[in-house]
């Protein structure tokens, strides 16, 4: 149980379909509106850049430019676990049709999503 991996990077930016495109034809670096998906080359996993807009609410309550996302194996019980702790948790867990969601924040109030991935995408 606990933290498996680097689900993925997420930052705000002025404008995310610009930078998609400047990432694409300056580093060759081909993204969709989501963001860029990165194989592990040595387990089934995957991590995700991410550009977000400036404006997005998605990173409260903090107030960063950034959101580390933390892939975890059993997401309900990993946040009893660190609630045990003293973790402050933001929000309730989320089930979508690509995992599961729990929000956290940090010390210094970074927030940090964590993501159960579904079964077919979890095999490491």
């Amino acid at each position: 149980m606990g933290i498996t991996g680097l689900g993925g990077v997420f930052f705000k930016c002025n404008n995310p379909a610009k930078l998609r495109e400047w990432y694409q034809e300056k580093l060759g670096l081909s993204s969709d509106q989501y963001g860029k998906t990165f194989l592990w080359g040595d387990t089934d996993g995957s991590s995700v850049w991410a550009p977000f807009a400036k404006d997005t609410t998605y990173f409260s309550p903090s107030d960063k430019e950034f959101m580390i996302n933390f892939r975890v194996n059993d997401l309900a019980s990993y946040l009893e676990e660190i609630r045990a702790k003293d973790v402050e948790v933001v929000g309730e867990l989320q089930v979508e049709v690509y995992g599961k969601f729990a929000h956290i924040l940090d010390l210094e109030g970074n927030k940090i999503e964590l993501w159960e991935p579904m079964d077919s995408e979890m095999k490491s």
